[in-house]
């Protein structure tokens, strides 16, 4: 088994421990069993709990915000970026479903961790305020900031997979192939109810 193999496993299993126990709950002897690897070799790769979660927050986290910085930097209209913004996050956040309950719970354990993150991601709020801003100016879109644009977006898109069980339960008799469907087809109603609130009657 290469070094690359053996990381890969352990940060998989480390992921799956991480969403049952959180942080706090999970032990290295638990995540060297779900690797099927001894204690000794995980320490190798990953000398603390801390530095495995710190790698798996990242790698977490590095799938939705740099994503958005390079969607926005592209060319064309903004009304397109948001279909793609949206798209891209209902796409990463079902293929990762643990990922909302992952990132917020750790926003809130420990939010200086995460505002450096945040920083060293790439994401720039000036930047996404500017190109807003170009096409407010171009007569594109009504005005908006970015500090309102982009929550309105992420929030519709991560609320439902956050909150699964309970709307799956209320709307959809727990009905779980319904909600899928559900989620699936959220990509349009999103990206048309942002961008009926943005274009300029």
């Amino acid at each position: 088994m290469t070094s690359e193999t053996t990381e890969k496993k352990i940060l998989d299993a480390a992921r799956k421990v991480f969403i049952r126990k959180g942080m706090d709950g999970a032990r290295m002897q638990e995540i060297a069993d779900e690797a099927g690897i001894n204690k000794s070799l995980l320490h190798y790769y990953f000398r603390s709990k801390q530095k495995l979660f710190e790698a798996i927050f990242q790698d977490a986290f590095g799938l939705l915000i740099p994503e958005l910085m390079k969607i926005f930097k592209e060319e064309g209209p903004l009304q397109n970026k948001i279909d793609r913004v949206v798209d891209r996050y209902i796409t990463v956040i079902g293929d990762n479903p643990f990922l909302p309950q992952f990132l917020i719970g750790e926003i809130n354990r420990d939010p200086d961790k995460f505002v450096k993150i945040l920083q060293s991601s790439g994401i720039d709020p000036e930047f996404l305020q500017r190109k807003i801003d170009e096409e407010v100016e171009a007569g594109n879109i009504n005005p908006i900031r970015a500090a309102d644009l982009i929550p309105n977006m992420i929030g519709m898109v991560v609320i439902p997979f956050a909150v699964r069980p309970l709307f799956q339960t209320i709307f959809f008799k727990g009905n779980n192939e319904e909600y899928d469907v559900y989620l699936n087809e959220r990509r349009r109603t999103i990206s048309a109810f942002i961008k009926k609130a943005l274009v300029k009657k």
